[in-house]
Order: C-alpha cells, then structure tokens, then sequence
C-alpha cells in the first residue's frame, strides 16, 4: 500500500511560486518541477512538464497499442520506458514552447519523477531537483544531480565539502525544454515496509543540509502531511531563499 502527500511553498524571497508538483495515486505517479525562465514561464514550463508526464503516463496504462515515438529501450523495464518516453515528451512540448513564443525564450524546467508499481519504484529525473530515500531512521539520495559541481565531484575534481560553497553550484546541465533532445537517467529501487520516499526541489536541499533534512523528521511524524511542513519550516527558517516542493511516498506491506 501506498501512502502518498505533496505540498509547494512559495519561500520567503519568491513573489511566484514556479514550482509544480503531481501525485496521482491512481497512476502511481508523483514529481516535483522547478521551473526556470523570465516573468512567468518558468511556472508555464513546471505546470506544462507536469500535464505531459500525467497525460502519457495515464494514456499508456490504458491503451496497450500505444506508439512510442522514441522506441523501447531493452534494458529498461515497462515502467522504465513509459517515465523515460514520457519526460522525452515533456522535454519536447515545452522547448517547442520556448521556441514558438517570445515571452517564453529561455524557459525549461527541472523533472523529478517516480513511476510506483507495487514495490518498484521508477525514477527519471533531469536537473537537481532530488529523491530521497528514508529507511531505518536513516537517509539517502537516490538521485544525482544533472549539475556542474556533480559531474566534477563524480570526476574527482572537486570534494563533497566544495561543492557546498562552490560558486556554480546552482549551474545544471540538464532541464527540460533547453534542447531539443534529452537524455535522461531512469533507475529502480526495491521498497520495504516503513519506507518513505521524498522528491524534493532545490528549495529544501539547497537550504538545509542532508543531516538537517533528517534531523527535521526524526522521529518520523505519522502524518505524511506533518513531515512535509516540518521540513518546508525548516528551508524556511534557513532563509527560504527559493520556492520550495516536497512529495512524499510511504510504502507499507
């Protein structure tokens, strides 16, 4: 069984929110956009990323005839290539937009999404909007940021302390909408009873470390609704520097 709460808050620095969040227990289906862009769009690019990943992810579990329009990828699952073809989708629909109207110039969005199947959980995601795990009163990232400072961490460029204070941290390499091809990461995780699984914008992680991240919902609330906050009023009394996004899943047996 799956438990399943979002909630979006606009920060203490933010006039607009240009954050997006999708839970759709139905579907099984949950992310968190970050959208990125002049006056509105980024908002336009988030709500946009969101209503494309739900319409083909919905459409897909109804019609067993569908077409991929980017092909099966073998060594991915069902559940991998619907979420795989249906950020691909998103990606195109809003670079398209990007590329068709003046006052949207420039405008993408991060995508962190996970597809739920029974204990299997999909993630796909683009940009350094995050998914995390809480398992055994500990935490761990299950992602990794599409950014500057993580592709030079990866290479041993830079330590794990740097990236915290280095100056293009914020930088990311991947968005949808910016080009008109993607490429995306797509992994699954196995869950266990007690599990709890955050997805999360740049709102919450780049305010508060991981260990204040844990420390806010430890011990864990019942209430899927009281973590959220707890965690949204921790960013918040950080500084609440960007909008901030957190979904929560809780799987039990």
């Amino acid at each position: 069984m799956l438990e399943a709460y979002g909630q979006t808050d606009v920060g203490r620095r933010r006039k607009l929110n240009e954050d997006s969040i999708l839970v759709d227990e139905k579907a099984g289906l949950f992310a968190v956009c970050d959208g990125m862009g002049g006056h509105n769009a980024g908002e336009v690019a988030s709500s946009m990323a969101v209503e494309t990943l739900q319409g083909f992810i919905e459409k897909s579990l109804q019609e067993k005839e569908i077409t991929w329009p980017y092909g099966l990828d073998v060594n991915l699952s069902f559940e991998g290539n619907r979420l795989k073809t249906a950020i691909k989708l998103a990606n195109k629909k809003v670079f398209k937009a990007a590329d068709s109207r003046e006052e949207y110039t420039g405008m993408g969005t991060t995508a962190m999404a996970a597809l739920v199947n029974g204990k299997t959980v999909t993630l796909g995601w683009a940009g350094d909007s995050r998914c995390y795990l809480f398992r055994g009163g500990a935490l761990k990232q299950l992602s990794r940021d599409d950014s500057w400072v993580s592709a030079a961490w990866a290479e041993g460029i830079l330590t794990a302390e740097e990236i915290e204070k280095h100056p293009l941290r914020n930088v990311i390499t991947k968005a949808i909408g910016a080009k008109e091809s993607l490429e995306i990461d797509v992994i699954e995780h196995q869950l266990e009873a007690g599990d709890v699984v955050m997805l999360c914008s740049d709102g919450l992680h780049s305010m508060i470390s991981d260990e204040a991240i844990l420390n806010a919902v430890t011990p864990f609330p019942a209430s899927l609704q009281d973590a959220a906050q707890k965690l949204i009023d921790a960013a918040n009394e950080a500084g609440g520097k960007d909008n901030i996004s957190v979904v929560l899943l809780r799987y039990s047996e």
